[in-house]
């Protein structure tokens, strides 16, 4: 919220409909005054689509099942700008070559899937987010299953 202070307005003047990470923000409230703003057209934007990600307390629901709410509401489709979109991870890897690289990561189908259809290689660790079986969910399998991210740079320095 600290990026957007001073761009508050009324419906109406609002040129696009941003969803990030603000768990205070996800009320009825709240996503009607999106869903508004979006019928007049604007574009839906999210800084990604987690679906869930793990605090202190156990799994919480990440940005991503407002995102594909608000699209459904509104007969939208969000610009994803962080990942999975390629163009995220194309951002960080520059000039290098995607098949020269890892990501490395808790969450199959946002950090591993959307790295490897980049054509990265994809390390899923069994820590964060991660939840028994995923690995099994997405075609093809991650690289490399690991139990934390001390064993994937110890497996990527052989």
């Amino acid at each position: 919220m600290e990026d957007f202070v001073g761009l508050s307005g009324r419906e109406g003047e609002y040129d696009s409909v941003v969803v990030g990470l603000a768990p205070e923000k996800f009320n009825y409230s709240e996503l009607n005054k999106a869903f508004r703003v979006l019928l007049g057209g604007v574009p839906l934007i999210a800084i990604h689509e987690s679906r869930y990600f793990k605090q202190t307390d156990g799994l919480v629901l990440g940005p991503g099942p407002f995102v594909k709410g608000l699209e459904y509401a509104a007969g939208c489709k969000a610009e994803v700008l962080g990942k999975p979109n390629p163009a995220f991870f194309k951002s960080a890897l520059g000039d290098i070559d995607p098949s020269e690289a890892v990501m490395i990561g808790d969450d199959v189908a946002i950090d591993i899937q959307g790295a490897m259809i980049l054509g990265m290689k994809g390390i899923l660790l069994q820590t964060g987010k991660y939840r028994p079986g995923d690995e099994n969910k997405i075609v093809p399998a991650p690289t490399i299953v690991c139990t934390d991210f001390s064993q994937a740079v110890d497996i990527l320095l052989k």
